[in-house]
Order: C-alpha cells, then sequence, then structure tokens
C-alpha cells in the first residue's frame, strides 16, 4: 500500500490508523506547499488535488476517514471496528459526527483565517463557526464521561477520525473550556502509534525548509 500525504493534514488520521493496525505501507509525501498536489502524476491519483490518497493494488481512495473505514475493514481482526453490531454502528456513527458537526466549522476557521488569500477572507465566519464547532464539541465532552475512547473499551475508527480535530481545535483554543477532551486528546497523542501533533509537523516543516 502506498499513502500519499502531508504532515498536518488529513493524512494524519489515516497515519494514525495504519499505525494502530500495525499495517505494512509506503508513505509518498506530496508537498502541498509546493504544488505537488497540482502536479499531473498526482491529479491521475486524485483529480480533487488532495491528500490523503492510498492506492492499495487496483483500490484507489480517497477522503480521509472513508480511507480509515476502508483499512479497519481490511483488517478485521485487528481491533479498530467493533465486533458487536451496536457498536459498530455507534462507531461509525461518531466518525460521521465528525466529519460534518465537527470538522466542518473548523475548515471554515482555517480558510478565513490563512488559508483563502486576504482578499477572499470573511473574518465575521470565524467567531460563528466557532460557536458551531463548540455547541457540537460539547455534545462530544458530555459523551466522554466515564470513558477513555469514543466507543467501548479500545480504540476504533471514531478514534482514528476524531483525534485530530481535536488537535486541531486545541491549536485554535476550542477546548479550552472541555476538560474530558482536553484529556482525550492527551491520552490519545501519548500513545505509541500516534502520529506527530499538527503544531510539531508544521515545526518541522518549517525546519526541513
Amino acid at each position: 500500500m502506498k499513502l500519499y500525504g502531508f504532515a498536518a493534514t488529513r493524512s494524519i488520521r489515516v497515519l494514525w490508523a495504519l499505525n494502530e493496525l500495525n499495517a505494512e505501507f509506503e508513505f509518498v509525501p506530496v508537498n502541498i506547499l509546493a504544488g505537488e498536489h497540482h502536479r499531473p502524476e498526482f491529479l491521475r491519483i486524485n483529480p480533487a488535488g488532495k491528500v490523503p490518497a492510498l492506492v492499495d493494488g487496483d483500490v484507489v481512495l480517497t477522503e480521509s476517514a472513508a480511507i480509515v473505514m476502508y483499512l479497519a475493514e481490511k483488517y478485521p481482526d485487528r481491533g479498530l471496528l467493533p465486533a458487536d453490531p451496536k457498536q459498530l454502528a455507534q462507531a461509525y456513527r461518531w466518525v460521521m459526527f465528525a466529519m460534518t458537526e465537527l470538522e466542518q466549522p473548523l475548515w471554515r476557521i482555517t480558510r478565513h483565517t490563512w488559508l483563502y488569500p486576504e482578499e477572499q477572507r470573511i473574518p465575521a465566519e470565524i467567531p460563528v463557526a466557532s460557536q458551531e464547532f463548540i455547541a457540537m464539541a460539547t455534545i462530544l465532552d458530555s459523551h466522554m464521561a466515564g470513558r477513555q475512547f469514543i466507543v467501548g473499551d479500545t480504540v476504533t475508527i471514531a478514534d482514528c477520525v476524531t483525534a485530530y480535530l481535536m488537535d486541531w481545535a486545541n491549536e485554535y483554543h476550542l477546548i479550552d473550556e472541555h476538560p474530558r477532551l482536553r484529556t482525550y486528546l492527551d491520552r490519545m497523542y501519548a500513545r505509541p502509534t500516534a502520529p506527530l501533533r499538527i503544531a510539531e509537523a508544521f515545526a518541522n516543516l518549517q525546519l526541513e525548509n
């Protein structure tokens, strides 16, 4: 398997799943700062020009959450998918919650903070998106009462997808008032399988450049 990705992006989710699964893979860096995601050879893999992308034989898959779920199903004996149907349904539920309710406001904040050209940024979007995130994060924070992981007693696809978002939100100080989520964030990134945190990945990029 080959994972095409770039540090501090959603590639972190897939790296986390691969590490948890102890799967063999090759990481192929795609430097989006240098525009490598727009090169013809990468656009043949993902016409959207975005990372991550997974190539597994004749399977070419994009979208980080979909890749995490594919990998978990590829290695069903390694525990990222709950065996109990009810817990499996909950794992899928929280993956969808992360992607729709948590990631979208974070992405809006990022675009209007620094990603868009300055003339395209709408500053008023930032507080609105921040409040949307906080409202949904409060739901997850309540859910985490008495829990180490989002579903069941071990890491699942829900954690691989969500832990990265908690680090992203932490960069914007959006979980300062959510003690369970801060504890969860620290616990997840203390795992030996954890990839680099966003700030560390960015710091390494600056050193390389």
